[in-house]
């Protein structure tokens, strides 16, 4: 019955992948469409999709903040806004390492780079600040791109499969790493248009 059901669902989404690609995708810079792009596998262009429009957001929450601005520490304990943007680059760092090369650590040139990042708090208060947001900007776009350009090697089959090595208690596959990467982004876009609310000065915003 549950190889039945297994079969099943394949074969339903066989039939959806080839419903999608009966037409035309739209390019990768659709914003404001969710679903299969260019160049991609579709539920690759799907995912891709999502994280290009939350990418969005937030380039468009930070551009225009000073280093200061950047830089400005709510309470001793917590992060700055430099922090929440550099630490989604090492987030997108880690699950590519994971994801294409199967690794489940930073090396130590990868670590020297991102641990400060990933974990920010103490360190990260300490070694995060004092740059343009251009800098940061910029890391978090090359680590981007690295996962596009990767992305656009593999399929739906790739994206679909479980990884055992993280499924001792449940089956997790590739496609659930990179949607937690997506809420991720979105989680901490909110932390940041909190945190520019509390910048010294900050008028109300619709963010």
């Amino acid at each position: 019955m549950k190889t039945a059901l297994v079969t099943t669902g394949l074969l339903g989404l066989s039939g959806w992948n080839q419903a999608l690609l009966a037409h035309d995708c739209p390019a990768e810079d659709s914003l404001f469409f969710i679903g299969p792009l260019e160049g991609y596998s579709p539920h690759i262009g799907t995912l891709v999709s999502m994280l290009n429009y939350n990418r969005h957001t937030v380039i468009n929450a930070v551009k225009s903040l000073s280093l200061d601005q950047l830089d400005y520490l709510h309470d001793p304990k917590a992060n700055t806004i430099a922090a929440l943007i550099l630490h989604l680059g090492a987030v997108d760092k880690y699950y590519q390492i994971n994801s294409f090369e199967r690794r489940q650590e930073f090396n130590d040139v990868e670590k020297r780079d991102w641990d400060a990042a990933m974990n920010m708090g103490k360190e990260g208060r300490k070694t995060i600040k004092e740059n343009e947001v251009k800098y940061y900007l910029d890391r978090i776009g090359e680590v981007r791109q690295k996962t596009l350009e990767e992305f656009k090697k593999r399929d739906d089959k790739w994206l679909l499969a479980v990884d055992p090595e993280w499924s001792k208690e449940g089956a997790l596959n590739t496609y659930w790493k990179w949607f937690h990467v997506c809420e991720h982004e979105s989680n901490h876009r909110g932390q940041i248009t909190w945190l520019k609310s509390r910048l010294p000065g900050a008028k109300h915003s619709k963010d």
